[in-house]
């Protein structure tokens, strides 16, 4: 079943030169706080005296309400990066870099493959591990734009994921990834204490700041705490390269929300407590599933887009991380707290050093009142 109509959006149509700024390099995160709570946590209220708020993620206990409800994502991420060598009969090898981001069948998945232009169909890549005990062999099926590949791999299913595994290294984001190389500490760094389903190929990373410690305090404050599954694709953090936001498609990423998820947050509404959706992750699948404004079981693909405009159907809140500059999730967030909101929080954000980007600090989005 794909994504409801949206018939409840009424976007505006926006320059995304509008969503751009300037980041100082030193205040991209290369590393989480620990403890993890100890991160700062920007609480946004737009229109309201004290519309800014700095606070930390542990406080989240005091600033929600028994009754309340967090829906978080509990996607896992694959090491999926992997590196290789093309041979090709009769020509000389290659390097290849893959990024795996959307499987097609039990043995394929499609890829970001660097040097693109130097693939074609019918190659084949052995891809090792670092210390060069563990080989995946690969063909290139199909080959479409921007580098992006099929692979059609010599394993399938579960032996797959093991191999994938083994030769694999966590998906740092570029932001990082070009400052310092991925250890076996990204590996826990880069799981949520959420993470179960694996498929994503980069982390849901608001929910990086959760520790069960904290998650007991917020169940003994009468905050539930629901799961959701959206696996993270490649184009969800790239940067908006159209003039406008009508001329961007978001990628398609696959999401569930269960029968028993949808049952609990639709009586969390109903006794009059509110749904904070943690990351953009959550909030873009509870909207893809709440087409008449009641939650639904939902299973599917979900290319949702929302910039400011849209008419939030469920949610009432979000936790989310600060973000890239012309991406489609600073656009979400000017969404839901209304664009000169997103621009003053960003800016005190940078004024007062808070961390930025997958392993930075946090905000607390309510909506904007005139909405």
């Amino acid at each position: 079943m794909g994504p409801p109509p949206d018939d409840l959006a009424i976007e505006q149509i926006m320059r995304v030169d509008l969503f751009d700024f300037d980041l100082p390099p030193d205040l991209i995160a290369l590393r989480p706080v620990e403890p993890r709570e100890a991160a700062r946590l920007l609480v946004v209220r737009p229109g309201e005296a004290q519309e800014l708020e700095d606070r930390h993620v542990g406080d989240l206990p005091d600033l929600l309400a028994p009754g309340d409800a967090l829906v978080v994502n509990d996607t896992r991420v694959l090491p999926a990066r992997l590196n290789g060598i093309r041979s090709r009969a009769g020509g000389s090898d290659v390097r290849v870099e893959a990024m795996l981001h959307k499987r097609l069948a039990p043995d394929s998945w499609l890829a970001l493959a660097r040097p693109g232009k130097r693939l074609a169909v019918g190659d084949v890549v052995t891809f090792r591990s670092e210390d060069g005990a563990a080989t995946l062999e690969a063909e290139i099926a199909a080959k479409g734009e921007g580098g992006e590949i099929a692979l059609r791999f010599e394993a399938a299913g579960a032996a797959l994921d093991e191999a994938v595994a083994r030769v694999g290294h966590m998906p740092l984001p570029p932001y990082i990834a070009a400052r310092r190389a991925e250890d076996a500490q990204d590996r826990a760094d880069y799981q949520t204490m959420f993470a179960n389903a694996e498929g994503s190929v980069a982390a849901p990373t608001a929910g990086l700041h959760f520790t069960s410690t904290l998650v007991d305090r917020l169940t003994a404050r009468g905050v539930e705490v629901h799961r959701v599954t959206l696996h993270v694709g490649a184009g969800t953090f790239l940067p908006v390269k159209a003039e406008d936001t009508t001329g961007h498609r978001m990628h398609a990423e696959w999401g569930e929300v269960s029968q028993e998820t949808a049952e609990a947050l639709n009586a969390v509404k109903r006794r009059g407590g509110r749904v904070i959706t943690v990351g953009s992750t959550a909030t873009r699948l509870i909207e893809s599933a709440s087409a008449s404004g009641r939650l639904a079981a939902w299973q599917g693909e979900t290319d949702i887009f929302i910039t400011p405009g849209y008419r939030f159907r469920f949610i009432d809140a979000m936790m989310t991380n600060f973000h890239l500059p012309r991406s489609t999730l600073v656009m979400l967030v000017a969404a839901l707290v209304g664009h000169e909101a997103q621009k003053r929080a960003y800016a005190h954000a940078i004024d007062t050093g808070y961390r930025f980007y997958s392993y930075g600090d946090a905000c607390l989005l309510f909506p904007e009142r005139s909405r």
